[in-house]
């Protein structure tokens, strides 16, 4: 067994019989990623990509306690704030290296296995949601919370989100409800289940079980597993009627209108969010449903950058939400606008406008 820890250890990349076998490993940041740890876990996958010895690829994360507990919560916000603030180039970087290793998951010529265990969000989706096989627990709580933080989902959000069953993907992404593993699996974004306290043996497993290749490491990893769908705790008629509608305004007029726990909490939930990126994400989400992969991310590339730039510093949108919730923690992000009925066309439009010409995309490159 070959193991390789990154400079600051957060990533933990090894090979175990015939599976290369990479931990997130910062836990007391839930995991976060960081611009070195996508660049880790980046050069890992590929250098694992063309090596006939690596047969298949697992990704999990570290818990408080030991591993697994936790996948990853994201990227790390708190660096998004202080870079924004700063005019760090690293800003750039990190999305533009981030959204490269998204669709590298996506499009990886091995099986790509998520231990999706504990906290699954933003970042943390990015590079589960292409994995080939994505496992969940009882622990998991998956969720692309991005409009709490006057963000959009992205990671390819756009992508893998449009494609759940009917306007699913439109209430998971304004609303950034969080999923219980069965919820997941229940909407499409995950495989199969396990209790959490099977994963040990699991992972212990793979480097001692004399797999033939990628494909049976895959079969000996969804044996373990349960495929039995529950039903979900939301009125799946009700979400495809109400955000099915045009626009944002209509969406929480018609939810205000009703007579029900759902709507009540799913309409006061919305009031909460940025305005602003309520309506940039509907529009991304509908984009996205004809979009492929490639060319979804580099609608979201130019989304972020747009993010940041086009109220730069303190005004974006972005660095106001981020400061609310995790920097000062007030919990009382100044939205501009305030509300969702004064948000405009042109607002939204301006977040679709790509910065780059064709040639120029940072993501120029992706298939």
């Amino acid at each position: 067994m070959n193991a390789t820890a990154s400079e600051d250890n957060h990533v933990i990349s090894e090979v175990r019989g015939r599976v290369g076998c990479i931990t997130l490993n910062r836990p007391k940041a839930l995991n976060a990623l960081s611009l070195g740890m996508i660049r880790d876990v980046t050069q890992t996958l590929l250098a694992w990509k063309d090596d006939d010895k690596v047969l298949a690829v697992v990704v999990r994360g570290m818990g408080k306690e030991g591993p697994f507990g936790a996948f990853c919560a994201g990227g790390d916000i708190r660096f998004f704030h202080q870079a924004a603030l700063a005019d760090n180039p690293e800003l750039d970087a990190f999305f533009t290296e981030e959204y490269a290793l998204n669709h590298l998951v996506h499009t990886y010529p091995k099986p790509y296995i998520a231990l999706m265990d504990g906290i699954v969000m933003g970042g943390g989706m990015g590079i589960s949601q292409g994995a080939s096989l994505r496992i969940v627990t009882e622990r998991s709580k998956l969720a692309m919370p991005e409009t709490n933080i006057g963000l959009f989902p992205d990671v390819g959000g756009g992508y893998f989100l449009s494609r759940c069953r009917g306007h699913l993907g439109e209430y998971l992404a304004l609303t950034g409800l969080v999923l219980s593993g069965h919820d997941a699996m229940a909407s499409g974004l995950a495989d199969g289940y396990i209790d959490s306290g099977r994963l040990p043996g699991l992972w212990a497993s793979l480097e001692r079980t004399p797999f033939e290749n990628g494909a049976s490491v895959e079969r000996w990893c969804t044996s373990h597993l349960s495929t039995t769908a529950t039903p979900v705790p939301w009125p799946t008629k009700e979400v495809d009627r109400v955000f099915g509608l045009p626009e944002v305004p209509r969406i929480i007029g018609a939810l205000e209108s009703m007579d029900s726990d759902w709507a009540r909490s799913t309409a006061a939930t919305l009031r909460q969010r940025s305005p602003l990126m309520l309506h940039v994400v509907l529009e991304q989400v509908r984009r996205a449903r004809g979009m492929g992969l490639a060319d979804d991310l580099r609608m979201e590339r130019d989304m972020v950058y747009r993010c940041f730039n086009l109220r730069p510093g303190a005004a974006s949108e972005t660095v106001e939400g981020i400061r609310a919730l995790a920097v000062d923690k007030d919990h009382a992000p100044k939205w501009n606008p305030s509300r969702i009925e004064d948000v405009t066309p042109t607002q939204v439009a301006a977040f679709f406008e790509s910065p780059w010409s064709a040639d120029a995309h940072p993501l120029k490159r992706l298939g």
